[in-house]
């Protein structure tokens, strides 16, 4: 899964891009909103993290813009504003969540699994398909019943593709989910996850759509 990050405190997001990519999230950051925004218009992301007091352009005017575009991606607010007026203004403006600093990081977790599970439209947090049985909580995976060892990347790999089974994804966009902005990946990188993921899972989970991309089958 790919997140942005919107955050001017350096130190704080410092720190929330640590630990959510220890949590095997790809975060890309930015400090002030007009970036963001443009960000948020021109690229894919699965959630924004979005702080309301920042330069340039505020996090509400950001959301309102986001919003009246017809952009439907979830949103977290991360806010120091905790006064009632101000959580009904980030809620109508069209925040999915509201989480008021200072804050637990586990608590910032267990929100972004809710509002992730939410938009893909699942009742249940365990994601199933064919056999596999993922857990976005404890990050484990397993197969016919058997444990199966992921690296992080293959973890993500599969993670976004089975949240979305019968959807065609891009090349670029898993290259984008894996990687975001500041890391760079080999040209055959994507490629040899995939083999990976079929020769420890299934060779028939994730199809190839030659020229476009990958995808797993919506029904096994």
């Amino acid at each position: 899964m790919r997140l942005l990050l919107v955050e001017d405190d350096n130190a704080l997001g410092a720190g929330v891009r640590a630990g959510l990519r220890q949590e095997g999230y790809t975060i890309d950051w930015l400090t002030d909103g007009a970036s963001a925004l443009h960000a948020l218009q021109n690229e894919t992301f699965d959630l924004a993290i979005l702080d309301l007091g920042l330069p340039r352009l505020d996090g509400v005017q950001v959301l309102q813009r986001l919003r009246a575009g017809g952009a439907t991606l979830p949103v977290l607010v991360l806010t120091a504003r905790d006064a009632l007026e101000d959580r009904i203004i980030g809620l109508d403006a069209g925040a999915d969540d509201y989480l008021v600093k200072p804050f637990d990081l586990t608590e910032l977790k267990a929100r972004l699994r809710a509002l992730l599970r939410r938009s893909a439209g699942r009742a249940q947090m365990l994601i199933e398909h064919a056999g596999v049985v993922l857990d976005p909580a404890s990050q484990q995976v397993s197969y016919q019943g058997q444990p199966v060892p992921l690296t992080p990347k293959e973890y993500q790999l599969l993670h976004e593709l089975l949240s979305q089974p019968g959807k065609v994804l891009t090349r670029e966009r898993l290259v984008q989910t894996l990687y975001g902005w500041d890391e760079e990946a080999e040209s055959n990188t994507l490629e040899v996850h995939i083999h990976h993921l079929r020769k420890k899972l299934s060779s028939d989970l994730i199809r190839t759509v030659r020229g476009i991309g990958y995808l797993v089958d919506a029904r096994p």
